[in-house]
């Protein structure tokens, strides 16, 4: 019977501890909600790693959707600040991937919001194929990759 109990206690910490993380990480998280609101206001879109609570810097790969059934595309007059508390509590899974990141656009025609799921890859080719073959697995068109560092957009 002590086993047991031991058992149970050990288990209930555990959740507790969980619990205390997933509460402190969702709090870091909400002091950065504005930084990216502003960084995809000031430069029509923004990369941002949950699991360092950092920016990414300009990268020369070319970045798109991993999961695009999961993007969000919000008309220019959301809140982008609750669209994103929104979108990354619903994928926070997602985007805590070793090859995810919190990717905002701006889309320069509509100008409506794009919240995704980003992963990418160096070679263009190998990431326009990438992005169609995901545009077909997922049943949903990834409208463009981007290359951050050499600031291009390739449609699909």
């Amino acid at each position: 019977m002590e086993n047991i109990l031991h058992k149970f206690l050990a288990k209930n910490r555990i959740r507790n501890l969980k619990r205390e993380y997933s509460q402190q990480d969702q709090r870091l998280i909400e002091k950065h909600i504005r930084d990216i609101a502003v960084a995809t206001l000031e430069n029509d879109g923004a990369a941002f790693k949950l699991d360092t609570y950092l920016f990414l810097p300009p990268l020369d790969v070319w970045a798109f959707p991993k999961y695009p059934s999961r993007t969000a595309i919000l008309p220019s007059n959301t809140d982008l600040e609750d669209a994103l508390k929104d979108f990354i509590l619903t994928n926070e899974q997602y985007l805590r991937e070793p090859d995810c990141w919190l990717g905002t656009w701006i889309h320069p025609n509509t100008h409506e919001f794009y919240l995704d799921i980003t992963t990418g890859c160096e070679d263009l080719d190998e990431a326009r194929k990438m992005a169609l073959e995901v545009s077909r697995h997922e049943g949903r068109k990834v409208v463009a990759i981007y290359n951050s560092r050499r600031r291009q957009t390739v449609y699909l």
